[in-house]
């Protein structure tokens, strides 16, 4: 059924506050829970709420496992009546904010905390390739090396030979982010980055480099979900959300994977947040690789399908250059990918974008962000897509 014409319930009434980022680290000896633990309470200290007032958990970590969110109601003392577990990587956040919302309409939970988090040790990344998925271990690991580098050279060459990308429209994107990052000072590198340096780090994976590549790191990022009144009640700026829509295995048919499930439901996405893509403040894709930033503006419209090189090109996409703000805290390519905790930071950093005053990166008179999100890699594409509008809500 076409997206489209599915008649869908609004979001209204449904504030996200309290956006929270705990410091990434390169590596941590603490495990997954203690930095969910330290995002909840942070969350809990800026709304002024107490933990028994949390009445719903929504937790994304693939470090956690062999826990769950009901392990955590035990470790942190908590009686919820409402629990997720997201096990969609890249998407995870969007859609914890999706099922959170529901929930508040519903009436099933007051207070819910979105959190994706996870720790980074020299074992855990290992760990997490080696039992990744039952795809990737029956059907890659057989022929060599698995990981997501092989599958993301794939597809970055064959975007490039179809559609005549080089490695300096990348590295545009990179250099971009890298300064919106040091503007945010949520960088895991320490200076800003010109394309001398992105040409010459060294080889992956052909095409890719190293600073085509995500850093793994620990970290987390998280956010509160409840009613409109309830954030007037505590006097917290928030967020609405406008539209929101998720797909599962875009394009099966596709050999190599060059587009996403946006495509298929931005029309439906526009319409309910009455919104276009010339209406968008601010842009936060998911940022794996910079092949898929490419194909996320490709789908959501900011450009046709093979044009977003030379959108780039023209484009200034700096938080301050009077373009297109885009991945403002400078994303995972020079932030850190703190494993479950990336699909959360392109949603936690519109939420701040929105309501928090006097931040170093600011967009000036934003009201309107667009966040999306990507997940789940097998051996030749990720199977998740969605995304949200959200706007600036209020203040008490």
């Amino acid at each position: 059924m076409n997206a489209v014409n599915i008649k869908k319930h609004s979001y209204e009434g449904v504030a996200l506050v309290c956006p929270t980022s705990i410091p990434y680290q390169r590596q941590s000896d603490r495990q997954a829970e203690w930095f969910i633990g330290r995002a909840l309470a942070e969350m809990l200290k800026q709304a002024g709420l107490n933990k028994d007032e949390v009445d719903g958990l929504a937790i994304a970590s693939f470090t956690l496992m062999p826990d769950t969110a009901v392990s955590l109601t035990n470790y942190f003392s908590m009686t919820p009546r409402w629990l997720e577990t997201i096990p969609l990587g890249g998407a995870g956040g969007i859609v914890a904010m999706r099922r959170a919302a529901r929930a508040i309409q519903a009436g099933d939970a007051e207070v819910i905390a979105c959190i994706g988090a996870d720790t980074a040790n020299k074992n855990s990344f290992t760990g997490l390739i080696e039992n990744f998925s039952g795809f990737s271990t029956n059907a890659v690991h057989p022929y060599g090396a698995g990981g997501p580098n092989t599958v993301f050279a794939m597809i970055t060459r064959h975007y490039m030979e179809q559609f005549g990308a080089v490695r300096e429209d990348f590295g545009r994107l990179c250099i971009s982010q890298r300064h919106n990052a040091l503007a945010a000072s949520r960088s895991l590198f320490k200076r800003s980055l010109n394309m001398e340096d992105y040409l010459n780090a060294r080889v992956i994976a052909e095409p890719l480099h190293l600073l085509d590549c995500v850093m793994p790191c620990a970290g987390a990022e998280g956010f509160l979900v409840m009613s409109v009144e309830r954030a007037r009640a505590l006097d917290l700026p928030f967020a609405g959300i406008l539209a929101s829509e998720e797909n599962y295995n875009a394009y099966p048919e596709d050999d190599v994977h060059y587009r996403g499930g946006w495509r298929l439901f931005r029309d439906s996405l526009y319409a309910s947040a009455g919104l276009g893509p010339e209406d968008i403040d601010l842009l936060q894709t998911y940022d794996d690789y910079p092949v898929i930033v490419m194909m996320q503006l490709e789908d959501l419209g900011f450009c046709r399908k093979g044009e977003a090189p030379q959108f780039i090109r023209e484009h200034d996409l700096n938080w301050d250059g009077g373009g297109l703000p885009h991945n403002t805290c400078g994303g995972q390519l020079s932030a850190g990918q703190a494993g479950a905790a990336g699909g959360f930071m392109g949603l936690v950093e519109s939420i701040r974008q929105l309501t928090t005053r006097g931040l170093k990166n600011a967009v000036s008179n934003a009201r309107y962000s667009l966040v999306s999100g990507y997940g789940m890699v097998i051996y030749d594409r990720c199977l998740s897509s969605n995304a949200a509008i959200l706007s600036r809500g209020g203040h008490g």
